[in-house]
């Protein structure tokens, strides 16, 4: 080893001894603390702006330069135009260390907001040719304010910072419109994950129905995969006094539409993980008293396992053919992946557990279920290991079964301890630094 890699490797070992000490650890939880709780009336401040000012998938233009500006302030190095409208901002710690990303989502969605707040959205724009309210009915908003927050912090900490950090704000979450590219499959596509190449992902989202200041997590499979899925029936036009000469392609669709759900409630394993066929879009005929020639039947399909994903596929394509068959018409199926299995690396989950109780504290982190609702945050974990966890919105005193769901005009996020999503974040980037092995933790997304 000649002497300039001699004096590389000791500066590494003597910057993770460092950081591995007791009173090294108390202090940072310390200073975490102490900075995410003076920025928490600026977290409220950013967030609440970005909720007065929502922008659809694809077209966060204005929200982009708003959070593009605050790091720029930091000193960061920032990319813009990332997958259309995305940010990758980059950090270099004054130690050495592993490259840490951590993700947030700026897209809105189209929705009219009912609920009465001095900083309603009233913003409309246009969606695939209509004109439609806007609303963050999904705390996109606040993910940003606290990703914004943790950035400042650690940019306040980067002498003591091993490695690097990398901060996605990334478009399209909620899916691009129409046929266009967007999400988190075009920020990988266009190499966000490397250079520098990323070791680990972390990534928040906030629930209406969780209490506000609280973590819930889950190793494995923990958010579903989500397939859209398209099938066109054909069958005979008739006038509808006599449908014996025609095939009525609206009877032959009711028929898959039932024998769908035995897919989920006889074919699919359902020990192994939960399986959703929805069809929620049903459309044919023009009149009454005609037999139309066309059905289209548009749907969702959810799995949280690889799989049994495409077992569902397959099993989707049998029944509509067969029984489109079987009644004299014809079935085409389409399916499109939109999103992947969230999936947390086990050994990642529980190396990190206990920087989330440093942030929030013991009580107020807790394991759970998963559940069958998807995030494009499942593309990332394609080239490293990945943690991605809820964080609490619901004010205290209420009840959870009441909690306005997401995606609905009675969204509603209690902000008032945001700067628990920024201790988090930090906390999880010192801590990952310190923990992480030589060898690192292994690829799930390879499994």
């Amino acid at each position: 080893m000649d002497k300039h890699s001699f004096m590389r490797a000791a500066t590494k070992l003597t910057a993770l001894l460092l950081v591995s000490l007791p009173g090294f650890a108390q202090n940072l939880t310390a200073t975490i603390e102490q900075k995410a709780t003076a920025l928490q009336p600026k977290l409220v401040e950013w967030r609440r702006y970005l909720h007065q000012h929502p922008e659809l998938s694809n077209r966060e233009f204005k929200t982009a330069e708003y959070v593009a500006a605050h790091l720029k302030s930091l000193g960061l190095e920032v990319q813009t135009g990332v997958a259309k409208t995305g940010i990758v901002a980059i950090l270099k710690g004054g130690k050495p260390g592993p490259v840490i990303a951590l993700r947030a989502d700026m897209d809105a969605l189209p929705v009219q907001e009912r609920v009465d707040i001095p900083f309603k959205s009233t913003v409309t724009a246009d969606y695939l040719g209509q004109t439609v309210p806007v609303m963050h009915a999904c705390g996109h908003d606040s993910h940003m304010a606290m990703l914004m927050g943790a950035a400042e912090v650690l940019a306040s900490m980067k002498k003591d910072l091993p490695g690097t950090v990398k901060f996605f704000f990334q478009p399209a979450e909620e899916g691009p419109p129409g046929t266009e590219e967007g999400g988190a499959p075009l920020m990988v596509k266009e190499g966000v994950m490397d250079n520098p190449k990323v070791d680990v992902v972390f990534g928040f989202h906030i629930q209406s129905d969780i209490e506000v200041g609280k973590f819930e997590y889950k190793p494995g499979a923990f958010m579903a995969s989500s397939d859209w899925f398209t099938i066109k029936v054909k069958g005979k036009q008739s006038h509808g006094s006599q449908p014996w000469k025609g095939i009525d392609p609206i009877v032959v669709s009711t028929e898959i539409i039932s024998t769908l759900q035995t897919i989920v409630s006889r074919q699919s394993e359902l020990t192994k993980g939960p399986v959703v066929i929805t069809v929620g879009k049903f459309h044919s005929g023009v009149r009454n008293n005609i037999i139309p020639e066309e059905a289209l039947l548009e749907g969702t399909i959810r799995t949280l396992d690889s799989k049994m994903q495409q077992e569902t596929h397959d099993r989707i394509r049998k029944v509509a053919t067969t029984v489109a068959d079987a009644m004299g018409a014809v079935a085409e199926v389409s399916i499109d992946t939109k999103t992947l299995v969230t999936y947390n690396d086990p050994e990642l989950v529980k190396m990190m557990v206990p920087s989330l109780e440093a942030a929030a504290g013991k009580d107020n982190v807790s394991a759970r279920e998963w559940m069958t609702g998807s995030e494009d945050f499942s593309y990332f974990t394609t080239k490293a290991p990945t943690f991605f966890l809820f964080i609490g919105g619901r004010p205290k005193g209420t009840e959870r079964q009441k909690a306005p769901p997401h995606h609905t005009p009675d969204f509603f996020i209690d902000d008032s301890r945001l700067d628990v999503g920024v201790k988090g974040f930090c906390q999880l980037v010192f801590d990952y630094a310190r923990l992480k092995s030589g060898a690192g933790v292994q690829n799930p997304g390879k499994k």
